[in-house]
């Protein structure tokens, strides 16, 4: 696109807000492939935005607040005196918008044997290069909203999550205190643990039942969200599902039934990848979880988890407890024993 090349390196100051809970705060805001990018200070990427998909609200007036569609939580303000940068976005929405189909019968066969032209040749030559476009610019909101849908068709095969109200507290303070976005609980289904798409952790009930020692649940935590970093639970979902459903994704936000069942089905039963000792071991240096209780429940011999053991990160030190003893209590009978 001419206007995109001429917009390439044009960056510009504002304040970004995740939610609206949150403070905004200062970033920094360039125009890439086909998407808007959000970095903080340290050139840290923090957003990643669809142009297609950018709105503003109240438009002509000032500072110029900009959020993902379908996500008005999340807002970027550019101040008035960001002229060339709200110009360019501006600019761009509008040529995407006049690139949009329109009626007509003519219109319509043109831009659908475009498409299906576009589709055979990514379908064929760029299924990777499609993939990774689409993991880098799907919305957190989306990623959440699929990971739910693929929750909601696992407790379809596995039975409803285990909860109880004096548990909701602890389950969201074991989520915090290892980073993790949600935590929930099966009676069956999932062997030990899993992460989902936006953040949702799977955890078998005998992870936490079977263990006095919360540490143990927080390694499965910590050991899954290092998963996660190396493969993103998005784009194991995408590949399971194939070209289609990404392309599908890519263009239309949406995913299929048939593709989240294929998938529930799949994942749980298929072994989980393994990590380096290394990764294992910076994850829970990260975390500040102590590796040993985690290691001796997957092998009770230490036989096999000896490099875990030998460089636990927290060896001779005194982290701060997962969980107070109580809190754990509770949490144990969160499936009635």
């Amino acid at each position: 696109m001419t206007a995109l090349r001429e917009y390439e390196r044009l960056e510009a100051s504002g304040l970004w807000r995740p939610t609206p809970e949150e403070q905004r705060r200062e970033v920094i805001v360039s125009i890439g492939e086909a998407t808007l990018t959000i970095t903080d200070l340290n050139d840290r990427a923090l957003a990643h935005w669809s142009l297609a998909a950018v709105e503003r609200k109240a438009p002509g007036h000032f500072p110029a607040i900009y959020h993902p569609d379908g996500d008005p939580g999340e807002t970027l303000e550019l101040a008035e005196d960001e002229t060339a940068m709200i110009e360019a976005i501006e600019q761009l929405r509008a040529a995407i918008s006049r690139a949009r189909p329109r009626p007509g019968r003519l219109r319509l066969l043109g831009v659908g044997a475009s498409m299906a032209a576009v589709l055979t040749v990514l379908l064929v030559w760029l299924p990777g290069a499609m993939l990774r476009h689409t993991v880098q610019v799907v919305p957190e909101i989306k990623r959440q909203e699929i990971g739910a849908a693929l929750l909601d068709r696992i407790e379809r095969v596995a039975g409803r999550a285990c909860a109880a109200p004096e548990t909701g507290p602890v389950l969201d303070a074991l989520a915090q205190r290892t980073g993790a976005g949600r935590l929930v609980v099966l009676r069956t289904g999932v062997k030990t643990a899993l992460n989902l798409p936006g953040g949702i952790v799977l955890l078998n009930r005998s992870v936490v039942e079977d263990h006095e020692d919360p540490s143990v649940a927080a390694g499965y935590i910590v050991v899954e969200l290092a998963r996660a970093r190396d493969v993103d639970p998005l784009a194991e979902f995408l590949d399971h599902s194939g070209p289609a459903a990404t392309f599908r994704l890519l263009t239309s936000g949406h995913v299929t039934r048939g593709a989240l069942d294929s998938y529930a089905e799949q994942v749980l039963v298929a072994p989980r990848p393994e990590l380096d000792p290394s990764i294992i071991l910076a994850a829970f240096a990260q975390a500040e979880v102590p590796a040993t209780p985690y290691a001796y429940a997957r092998d009770i011999t230490g036989e096999s988890v000896l490099t875990l053991i030998e460089a636990d990160p927290m060896a001779g030190r005194d982290p701060a407890p997962v969980l107070p003893d109580r809190d754990w209590v509770l949490l144990q009978g969160i499936c009635g024993g």
